[in-house]
């Protein structure tokens, strides 16, 4: 799966149209292998990102959960550390 893709259901406050729209087209940049369509791929290309952002907007409105939200704050800190172990902190 495509590393940029996060993650997007059960936080608070809860994922942003752009946040979606951000993931349909790293989705389906990664399944066609452009980053940027040709001219001749180009409609094809931004009906995919519409329909997949649509599609994910639907599963999460759709999901349900009892855990408690979880806070983007708290998820990037947990990100950052778990990036500096891995890759050290580039001092």
């Amino acid at each position: 799966m495509c590393r940029n893709i996060k993650t997007l259901f059960n936080f608070d406050p809860p994922a942003t149209d752009d946040e979606i729209q951000a993931a349909a087209l790293q989705f389906v940049r990664k399944l066609s292998g452009f980053n940027a369509p040709s001219k001749a791929n180009e409609q094809a290309f931004h009906q995919a990102v519409e329909d997949v952002a649509a599609v994910a907007r639907n599963l999460l409105e759709s999901l349900v959960t009892n855990a408690e939200p979880r806070d983007r704050e708290t998820e990037k800190e947990r990100a950052r550390l778990r990036n500096a172990k891995r890759f050290g902190t580039g001092d």
